[in-house]
């Protein structure tokens, strides 16, 4: 069996307590992965903050070419990196390798934004007093930032911290989730490959509860980028104090679906945004609000064409919903199912398990303070429940403490602008799920769903600061 070590200064050190990495979907151990402790986190951050004094000199030409290499070195290597997903995640190879594609964009995306870290200037004469100087600025690196990631996009969601950081100037620290240890290894050898110089990545695999105070309450670190749970992200922001946070956190998607769609062209779209990666997705499709006139035709439509998924091995072309990442996750949902059906709720479709495997799920007559509803089910369940007005449906959306990614499908143009400023999210897609994400585009959430913005363009100005120079031209 594989031992794979902690990446720290450009060499692999393997540590005597290590942890067995089962894959989610056949329960082998697929390799032991070295544990971390305080000191190796310290020795991290000292040689993070050491190269940053090369990273912050680095061209931005310099940095652009770094990142233009992983690029096309995961063009290479797509398929293996696709086999990584299906070992440690549990992914299905056709997501697994939807994600790949992804990840290559979303570095490429961070290499072109590397030579355009602008500033601008100040027109310093609009304020008596400013005759006769010049003000503009720029942006400069932050130094060491510390990037904690979840399970669920292992290489996707480290490209949107990594990329980011390396196109500024930073240095990163990096502490993936302990089911995907593999994807963040393998990157730290890409990066390498590509010409990063040593010890502006580091990786330091083990317990998030063992290593969080060591992380994120460094003086040398300015940044802490987190993607996770609510808890952890409070928890994060709380330590961290005057230091700049990014936290991704938790979702219950919503969508609303007006009388005047056709609905035989959004079902299987609907479907896919709930079921996809067994619903462990941010933005997943949690909540699906229909107009009472078409409820009844979008439920069984929905539920006959969620039939059709297959469920099974991740390795087979074919299948599309395969394991949870842990039995634990398998347990929970369940739970929850069971406690909505006790409390009135109707299950529409699947409802069970088979071991590592909970069936795609579809929930009636649920109510907003079920847990299926006002919580993040980060499983593969959906509820649909019926609404008589816009406003209804508006207010059913925002009855939550989350606020990411929401939706409506309308052919009504002043109905789609008024839910859109009605909406309490970071983002609103009209015509198509709360799921969908391009790598690009400005990404986050308010209230409990997060702080800060990603998005390659997003994400640089978060991992930089503004600093402000001004001339007077004449004494």
């Amino acid at each position: 069996m594989e031992t794979k070590g902690l990446y720290i200064n450009g060499k692999w050190v393997m540590k005597e307590r290590t942890y067995p990495l089962y894959s989610p979907y056949s329960g082998d151990c697929v390799a032991a992965i070295s544990m971390a402790g305080e000191e190796d986190v310290k020795e991290a951050i000292a040689g993070a903050h050491e190269a940053f004094r090369t990273m912050k000199e680095m061209p931005a030409h310099k940095r652009a070419d770094i990142l233009f290499r992983v690029a096309q070195i995961l063009r290479e290597r797509r398929e293996d990196l696709a086999q990584i997903l299906v070992k440690e995640a549990g992914k299905p190879i056709r997501t697994a390798r939807g994600e790949i594609e992804r990840t290559i964009v979303t570095y490429q995306f961070a290499a072109e934004e590397a030579k355009r870290i602008y500033g601008e200037t100040i027109p310093m004469d609009a304020a008596p007093g400013g005759e006769k100087r010049l003000g503009f600025t720029w942006r400069e690196p932050l130094g060491v930032v510390v990037a904690i990631s979840p399970f669920n996009f292992p290489f996707n969601l480290v490209a949107h911290k990594l990329g980011p950081a390396f196109a500024a100037g930073n240095a990163v620290v990096l502490k993936p989730a302990e089911q995907t240890p593999l994807s963040a290894c393998v990157m730290a050898e890409i990066f390498q490959e590509a010409g990063l110089p040593d010890g502006a990545l580091q990786v330091v695999t083990g317990s998030g509860r063992e290593l969080s105070d060591a992380l994120i309450k460094d003086e040398r670190v300015k940044k802490v980028t987190f993607t996770g749970s609510g808890t952890v992200g409070k928890l994060i922001k709380e330590k961290a104090g005057l230091r700049k946070v990014t936290l991704e956190l938790g979702s219950n998607s919503g969508l609303i679906i007006e009388p005047d769609v056709p609905l035989d062209k959004i079902i299987p779209r609907c479907v896919e945004g709930a079921f996809a990666f067994a619903g462990q997705v941010c933005i997943s499709l949690q909540r699906i609000y229909v107009h009472e006139s078409i409820y009844q035709e979008f439920s069984e439509s929905f539920i006959q064409e969620a039939k059709k998924l297959k469920i099974g091995d991740p390795m087979e072309e074919a299948t599309d919903i395969s394991a949870m990442i842990s039995s634990r996750e398998v347990e929970r949902i369940e739970s929850w199912v069971n406690e909505a059906v006790q409390q009135g709720a109707k299950v529409g479709l699947g409802g069970n398990r088979e071991g590592s495997i909970f069936s795609p799920t579809v929930l009636l007559n649920v109510t907003s303070d079920m847990t299926v509803s006002c919580q993040e089910t980060f499983a593969p369940v959906v509820s649909i429940v019926p609404y008589q007005n816009l406003d209804e449906a508006i207010h059913m959306v925002n009855d939550s403490v989350y606020g990411l990614n929401v939706g409506i499908y309308t052919q009504n143009i002043n109905n789609a602008f008024y839910a859109s400023r009605k909406l309490e999210s970071g983002g609103v897609v009209v015509n198509d799920i709360p799921t969908f994400r391009l790598d690009h585009m400005p990404y986050g959430g308010v209230k409990e769903s997060g702080y800060g913005r990603e998005g390659i363009k997003y994400a640089v100005q978060e991992m930089t600061e503004l600093k402000f120079i001004t001339i007077k031209t004449e004494f």
